[in-house]
């Protein structure tokens, strides 16, 4: 009978604590499903870059006025990730001399970094649609990169992040 009555009970409340507007199971399974998402695509914003006439002036301007964590090569914006938040992720911010090459072709001031998931599969996709692949998939031990031209001729960066790597280097964040 005791058996029976704990059975009773754990299933009340069960079925109690699972009602759609406290669906204790949806988060998990929910996570569980998009951690299983390859899915090539975008994901989030990865980085903003742009030129400067003077980028350490720069630098130094955002860091003393809007309070921006700055390093040698800009600053790096810290955020947890949505599915998974005991994973911390990355956002770059960097500034550019005016006579870099890094964004060309494209002869805008300006480059946006995009974090994605299954960029093997997001560049064979680009590819069937006719986007223009600037380069070739690099590796890091950060993260893998390519290069594609959006319609208005703007350089646009793909990053499949592995920000395990930022985490482990440590050094000053924007939070």
């Amino acid at each position: 009978m005791k058996i029976y009555l704990s059975l009773t009970l754990i299933m009340f409340t069960a079925a109690f604590c699972n009602t759609p507007d406290n669906d204790a199971s949806s988060d998990e399974s929910t996570n569980e499903i998009t951690m299983k998402d390859t899915t090539p695509k975008v994901t989030g914003i990865g980085g903003i870059f742009f030129k400067s006439e003077d980028p350490e002036k720069t630098k130094a301007w955002y860091g003393e006025n809007l309070g921006l964590a700055i390093t040698a090569w800009g600053s790096s914006f810290e955020f947890r990730n949505a599915h998974r938040p005991e994973e911390k992720n990355y956002l770059s911010w960097g500034i550019f001399p005016d006579s870099t090459d890094y964004f060309n072709p494209s002869n805008k001031e300006f480059m946006v970094n995009y974090r994605v998931q299954n960029i093997e599969g997001l560049v064979k996709k680009l590819r069937d649609s006719g986007v223009e692949i600037v380069d070739e998939i690099e590796e890091y031990d950060y993260g893998k990169f390519i290069h594609i031209m959006d319609p208005d001729g703007n350089k646009i960066e793909l990053w499949e992040p592995n920000d395990r790597v930022f985490t482990e280097m440590g050094g000053p964040t924007t939070k």
